[in-house]
């Protein structure tokens, strides 16, 4: 029998387990928690909050407060000393690095040998049963995966400590059935520096048999559009005429999609997934819908806040899967096999469906941009803008900003509409302070802005005095409490207000 169609038999039979969680998702959700503190009860977190006296959901929530990064942080830098049994029994050596909080440039998640297994690598195998299942015909244990990660360093904080992305991480330690079918070479993979790191993967791969790519649309364009570039080529499918799958994640796809089936003519499949440093929360697992399957067997329990009435680690209303609604928006707060208990996501979910639980991604609990995986928040903005009116000699009223995706062989990028009330003498003096700014205050959006590969440099627009207040009234909103919105993850608002300012021009 081929070595496609053992695997397909082989994978499909996790299929069974999916259907029990999403038959049973509060009693398997019960079970796990009850796992996770048991688990717990002698590290010095669960002693000091009586994991040994907890016996129901009711309980956990009022011994255990919310925690967020800022919360979670002293923990982590010890754990970087190597010290352990802190927030969970087993050793910690590994942390994911991704952007920021108010306070740092980026912050370190741990991660443990139990959330690799039972959370990343059952995610991994999850993500190919699912698509076995819904493609009989599918046939990409065939050929070569393309996975498109991040990079990994050595954490001299530690003995035998690393960090990095956690892509990479994850990559560090596959299992042989996934690694036997990856492509490009652990060292290419693991590379830091992005625009070797393009060039090389392009040249080892571009003769691969490669039947299904992994990775963040924004930098699999810039790899796919570097090989084209490479071969002479028309599409990739004259390069890879077998490829039939993209898993992506990270960003919003809808923007890309476009390019992609541009760059990738015929039929084609995509897969969505929803992964964070922090865990893997969901797996597209219909032909026919955009939305999430909530994983609920990865080592993750799940709460959630109503987001009116989100705030922070002081929002009272707290629920778990009994309690929720549809159409509402939550904050999504989890405890994990990695040692994060009762942790703020930061993102915002709502659901669609309850039986099973699907849900959609619908923001952060803060505004954010997040086209090409900057993970840029207000914070790192209104800090930025400061620092370039400073040293521009320039002040502002006002501010909004929005991705420029990429199109044919365009690069991203971010367009700022800025209302000036002093404006700087050179507004190109500006862009260069803000973008270094940013760099300095973000490390995904530094990493994103690395040779100008997936992320261009900012476009700045001066708009006249008012234009603003236009847009708010237009809107119904001018005076009290509103305010323009600062960060947007499409470009409605800013085209609005673009439009505005030709109006009134």
């Amino acid at each position: 029998m081929p070595l496609n169609s053992i695997f397909a038999w082989f994978i499909k039979k996790r299929i069974h387990q999916i259907d029990l969680f999403k038959q049973y998702p509060r009693e398997v959700q019960n079970e796990l928690l009850q796992k996770l503190i048991s688990t717990a009860k002698d590290t010095e977190w669960g002693k000091s909050h009586h994991y040994e006296s907890i016996s129901d959901y009711e309980t956990f929530r009022k011994e255990v407060p919310l925690q967020d990064y800022e919360c979670l942080k002293p923990y982590v830098e010890r754990m970087f000393r190597d010290e352990q049994n802190i927030l969970w029994p087993t050793e910690v050596k590994w942390f994911a690095k991704s952007s920021g909080t108010t306070s740092d440039k980026s912050k370190f998640i741990p991660v443990t040998r139990e959330s690799l297994e039972e959370c990343q690598y059952n995610a991994g195998k999850d993500v190919m049963s699912i698509y076995y299942n819904n493609h009989p015909e599918g046939k990409v244990y065939k050929g070569k995966h393309l996975i498109v990660g991040g990079s990994a360093e050595l954490n001299e904080l530690g003995k035998d400590s690393y960090f990095g992305d956690l892509s990479a991480i994850v990559l560090e330690n596959l299992p042989w059935w996934a690694e036997m079918k990856r492509t490009p070479s652990k060292e290419v993979a693991l590379m830091s520096d992005w625009e070797e790191k393009i060039e090389r993967m392009a040249h080892e791969t571009i003769h691969e048999d490669v039947y299904m790519i992994a990775g963040v649309p924004s930098w699999t364009l810039v790899l796919l559009n570097r090989i084209l570039e490479l071969t002479g080529k028309s599409n990739i499918k004259e390069v890879w005429p077998n490829l039939e799958a993209f898993m992506h994640g990270g960003v919003k796809f809808e923007p890309y999609l476009k390019e992609y089936k541009r760059l990738i003519p015929g039929k084609m499949n995509y897969i969505e997934t929803y992964n964070a440093s922090e865990g893997f929360f969901g797996i597209q697992d219909q032909l026919d819908s955009n939305e999430l399957l909530l994983m609920l067997d990865y080592g993750i329990f799940f709460e959630f806040i109503p987001m009116k009435n989100f705030d922070g680690i002081n929002s009272t209303e707290v629920i778990n899967l009994n309690d929720v609604k549809l159409d509402t928006k939550y904050a999504l707060v989890i405890s994990t096999s990695g040692g994060l208990w009762r942790y703020i996501l930061g993102d915002v979910i709502e659901f669609t469906n309850l039986l099973p639980f699907r849900f959609k991604l619908t923001g952060r609990t803060t505004q954010f941009i997040n086209a090409f995986g900057e993970e840029l928040i207000i914070d790192n903005t209104d800090k930025a803008i400061a620092i370039a009116c400073e040293r521009a000699d320039a002040q502002i009223r006002d501010y909004t900003l929005a991705p420029i995706y990429m199109e044919n062989k365009n690069k991203g990028g971010h367009e700022w509409l800025i209302e000036f009330t002093t404006p700087p003498e050179r507004l190109d003096f500006f862009a260069e302070v803000l973008d270094t700014a940013l760099k300095s205050l973000n490390s995904d959006y530094e990493a994103k802005r690395s040779y100008n590969l997936s992320l261009g440099f900012p476009s700045i627009i001066e708009v006249k005095k008012g234009t603003f207040d236009i847009w708010l009234k237009e809107k119904g909103k001018l005076g009290g409490q509103h305010k323009i919105p600062r960060l947007s993850n499409d470009r409605t608002i800013i085209e609005e207000i673009k439009q505005c300012a030709l109006q009134y021009a």
